[in-house]
């Protein structure tokens, strides 16, 4: 077990039985408590008691209706009026939306070009996951946190290079993830939990909300809204411990300044040391964040600062698995290490800020702008030379070794102006917009010759060959420049009986691509599209909505590879932008505290082909069709849950194979469920107990779909508890301790013939001391 050690110069929670519960529990709910007329929580009173959450939160201002629940609040007697919410208004910057029943998600949340909206006024499907939710399940990433919606999958384990995410069956890289609106300026590896204010997921292409995503991913966005300062001062320090053997410390502050508090500080140092998931690894991180922001009668301001620094040692390794086994080789052990003597180094310095002025009531004008640098530098085992790619059913495979580094620096920001007004009967909220992006891409390989490969297996690795080769500077690779102008307007009839949402955005895409080693410039790349987005919302009743949407994502365009062994005859060429294309419906029902949501979805994407000349061009297409269900809510006082399942067909509808044509892409399970709940014990006050079920279904190792290639359903348990009291300190303390993987399942994580190992049962152990 490796001790903590100071880091020198850094701060850095049955599916069934959920299901039928919730949906009991909604049908007896009140169609008058309904999150539309005004937001529900069950408001806390006044006893001598330790609060239930260690946290205060916009929960707590709602006007409602409200019954008796058994959560005492933080300095309750102190707490001035809250700030209006920002939902539904022509400002983003403020009080977010405030949380639904049970405070684990919010009834709404900010979804770029169509501003702040409530989760029952927008014609798609999204959440909004609170930090709450986030600390009471103890998360260490965002990925922790956005695996509670069905439709959300990670394809890379704890302790990795990244968090990649598939969402709607299609991959979305860890880069694509915004920042309070803006890509690029996130960590390209994972986003800490500890600056997570808010975790607004949208699922399904959005290239009108907020421009193309640097990666080119449709399945979904999310987006980041980082932490400000809230009403109620505190400072919190968190020792926390992870198994096996990692040791950190989390330092939080917040307050307000000002006669009207109108500037607020929050700041977040975090740093842990120790082995954490991999035997023998060791994980080093360090994390800083200061957010400043300045709320005016009309004017507001943020400011962000975030320095995010991590070294791995022995990280979670992953491999490609040869397309011709005659079955999939079995999982290994969760903390084995495939490729023993691993290095990654991964630093991350982001400044953003951003403002918004009322010229009108209703007319705000709005500007954002943030730089990254970032670069990796990682020892890069290599499973595809020396012989086959990859590894075959026994686990054997050859592995070579050698360096990998990499940087970038992203340059992004947007402008633009927000009115709502009316024109007779019709009521409009515009927002008309300009996003510009801009970031150079660097790196450097040297790796082994191929001769210099060894013979290992997964089950009894042996320790990588020594490099012999010399480490390069990474030189610039790429250079893009998007930019995009944007108008939608969400016009409302009868009173926001119906809503009708319309949209279009224009974005210009150019790439130059350079040789790394030499710096002589390759093939250019610059071309533009337009993407419109259509939606309507009819609300028959307060609490109930019917949606459809029509929407369209948008890809860049690939270089075409030159060379064995594709040798295509338009090698060099620019392929240009290509759409991805999304038809949804669904039904949205707000049960008082429960909300319940069905939407049914497909979605188009085209893919990669070669002609019979011997091109590559986009001739092939991928068509995902699913069904989503989800629930969240209060239950019952003093019982939350998180409820969802999602069942594709992610079918081949134009294959490079004839032969292939219906069937399943590779890697993209055919159903998958989550389900969470968590509940404040009537026994010992202050005590609550949570579990949490993630199930993902079978899918296939190659678009062959052969009933031998296919990886097998897992389905992982996690537990947790977490007691709160005040007779430590006198203030709250609270405790946490959670297991995730109880069972010590290992199961494979794919994204077809790419593969690594789920984490291993994970022991999270904190304990929170405000002062």
């Amino acid at each position: 077990m490796t001790y903590f050690k100071t880091c020198k110069s850094r701060l850095y929670a049955g599916v069934a039985t959920g299901v039928v519960t919730l949906c009991l529990s909604g049908v007896s709910s009140s169609e008058a408590d309904a999150q539309t007329a005004s937001s529900q929580t069950l408001p806390p009173i006044a006893v001598d008691a330790p609060q239930q959450r260690a946290r205060t939160s916009t929960v707590r201002t709602r006007t409602a209706p409200q019954r008796v629940t058994r959560v005492a609040p933080r300095q309750q007697t102190e707490q001035p009026v809250a700030p209006t919410t920002t939902m539904g208004t022509t400002r983003t910057i403020g009080t977010p939306a405030p949380a639904y029943a049970g405070g684990q998600v919010a009834t709404g949340g900010t979804l770029g070009l169509l501003g702040s909206t409530s989760v029952m006024n927008t014609p798609f499907s999204t959440v909004n996951y609170t930090s709450e939710l986030i600390e009471n399940q103890q998360g260490r990433t965002a990925a922790d946190t956005l695996i509670n919606d069905a439709s959300v999958r990670t394809t890379t384990g704890g302790n990795g290079f990244d968090d990649t995410f598939q969402i709607r069956g299609f991959q979305v890289g860890s880069g694509d993830v915004g920042l309070n609106g803006l890509y690029g300026l996130v960590s390209s590896s994972r986003v800490p939990s500890q600056i997570i204010e808010r975790i607004e997921l949208l699922k399904g292409p959005g290239a009108l909300i907020n421009g193309m995503a640097p990666g080119s991913s449709v399945g979904g966005g999310i987006n980041i809204a980082t932490k400000r300062a809230g009403e109620v001062p505190f400072s919190r320090l968190t020792p926390f411990f992870m198994s096996a053997g990692n040791y950190g410390m989390h330092l939080e502050t917040s307050q307000r300044f000002g006669a009207n508090k109108e500037w607020g500080v929050r700041f977040n140092g975090v740093g842990r040391n120790g082995e954490a998931s991999v035997d023998g690894g060791n994980w080093r991180a360090g994390l800083g964040a200061l957010s400043l922001d300045y709320r005016g009668e009309r004017f507001r301001w943020t400011l962000d600062a975030i320095s995010q620094n991590d070294d791995t040692k022995n990280f979670r390794p992953q491999m490609t698995v040869q397309a011709t086994v005659p079955f999939i080789p079995a999982p290994p052990d969760a903390r084995s290490n495939w490729y023993p003597g691993t290095m990654l180094t991964q630093r991350d310095n982001t400044i953003a800020s951003s403002f918004e002025y009322d010229l009108a009531d209703a007319v705000t004008a709005y500007a954002g702008i943030g730089y990254r640098e970032g670069k990796n530098e990682q020892i890069f085992p290599d499973s595809r030379v020396g012989g086959p790619t990859g590894m075959d059913a026994l686990g054997n495979f050859r592995v070579g070794n050698g360096y990998y580094d990499s940087y970038s620096k992203t340059l992004s920001g947007n402008v633009g102006l927000r009115s709502r007004f009316n024109t007779g009967f019709i009521g409009h909220s515009v927002n008309v917009g300009f996003s510009g992006f801009q970031q150079e891409n660097g790196n450097s390989s040297s790796v082994n010759p191929a001769a210099q490969a060894i013979s290992s297996n997964i089950y009894n690795p042996l320790p990588l060959p020594m490099i012999t080769v010399p480490r390069l500077t990474p030189g610039k690779a790429s250079d893009i420049t998007r930019t995009s102008v944007a108008i939608a307007d969400t016009m409302s009839f009868l009173n926001d009986m119906f809503l009708v949402t319309v949209g279009v955005r224009h974005q210009m895409v150019k790439q130059d691509a350079f040789n790394p080693v030499s710096g002589v410039p390759g093939a250019s790349y610059d071309s533009g599209a337009t993407t419109p987005l259509a939606g309507v919302v009819f609300k028959p009743w307060h609490n109930v909505s019917l949606y459809a949407n029509y929407a369209e994502g948008l890809s860049q365009g690939q270089v075409v590879p030159g060379g064995a062994p594709n040798n295509y005859t338009n090698a060099g060429a620019v392929l240009a932008p290509f759409k991805s294309k999304q038809q949804e419906a669904g039904v949205k029902v707000d049960w008082g505290t429960i909300t319940t949501t069905a939407a049914v979805f497909q979605i188009t994407r085209p893919a990669t082909q070669t002609t019979p000349a011997g091109e590559l061009s986009y001739n092939g297409e991928q068509r995902n069709r699913g069904l989503e269900l989800n629930a969240y809510g209060l239950v019952m006082p003093g019982l939350r849950g998180l409820v969802s399942a999602t069942f594709l067909k992610p079918e081949l509808t134009n294959p490079t194979n004839p032969l292939e044509r219906g069937n399943d892409a590779a890697g993209v399970p055919d159903k998958t469920f989550s389900a969470g709940l968590d509940w404040d014990t009537p026994w010992v006050y202050g005590l609550s107990l949570n579990g949490r079920v993630i199930y993902t279904g079978q899918s296939y190792l190659t678009s062959a779909n052969l009933p031998n290639q296919r990886f097998s359903d897992w389905t992982r348990l996690d537990i947790g508890a977490r007691y709160t009291t005040t007779a430590i300190t006198g203030k709250p303390v609270t405790i946490r301790a959670n297991i995730e993987n109880v069972t010590g399942e290992n199961y494979w994580l794919t994204t077809g013939n790419f593969v690594t190992v789920g984490s291993p049962r994970t022991y999270v152990v904190s304990a929170a001391f405000d002062f």
